[in-house]
């Protein structure tokens, strides 16, 4: 008799277990609207990828807001004729969304000028790469789920000389991205 009550005690207590372990991941995200004014970070951190590129990362929506679903920031391109190693995302498509500037992009086997106003489709798992034409740059950059990109960036900020190329092919494969190839060069 006892063991039965035990039994039938525990059953109950399981959809209950799992009705608050759902509810506790669905209110990680925000339910809420909000801004984040120009030239801010929703975290309040300007991230900057020292080592890859000089450029300045804005996270403007977090994977906290989204429950890891997006990711977007404003990059402020500061690296003229410079850009990210030709890689894959293993598990996230991207898209950049040109603000200001001229840009290369490398997806597959195709190359894209783009200018502002223009938009591009990075699919997960084809290779791509950009180099900024233009003294300054400014793009918007999501990524769909939103992954380690936080992290990722979070990391290059902290580098405090020039990585190899082994420390960079590392911190990208820990973010769940692979090398694939060198830099894109100005034309």
């Amino acid at each position: 008799m006892i063991r039965r009550k035990f039994l039938l005690t525990s059953l109950a207590i399981l959809p209950l277990t799992l009705f608050a372990k759902l509810t506790s991941k669905i209110m990680t995200a925000t339910n809420n609207g909000f801004k984040v004014n120009s030239g801010e970070a929703r975290s309040g951190i300007h991230y900057k990828m020292k080592g890859v590129t000089l450029n300045v990362l804005d996270v403007k929506i977090s994977a906290k807001d989204t429950d890891g679903g997006l990711a977007v920031f404003e990059q402020n391109g500061f690296t003229p004729k410079g850009g990210p190693p030709l890689h894959i995302h293993l598990y996230q498509d991207e898209f950049f969304y040109i603000i200001e500037g001229e840009y290369l992009f490398q997806v597959g086997d195709e190359k894209y000028l783009m200018k502002p106003g223009d938009t591009i489709f990075l699919p997960r798992n084809v290779q791509h790469a950009f180099v900024q034409l233009t003294e300054k740059g400014k793009v918007i950059v999501a990524y769909m789920p939103a992954g380690k990109m936080e992290d990722f960036f979070k990391t290059t900020d902290a580098w405090t000389s020039p990585p190899t190329l082994e420390e960079i092919k590392t911190v990208f494969k820990n973010h769940d991205m692979e090398v694939v190839g060198p830099p894109l060069k100005a034309d």
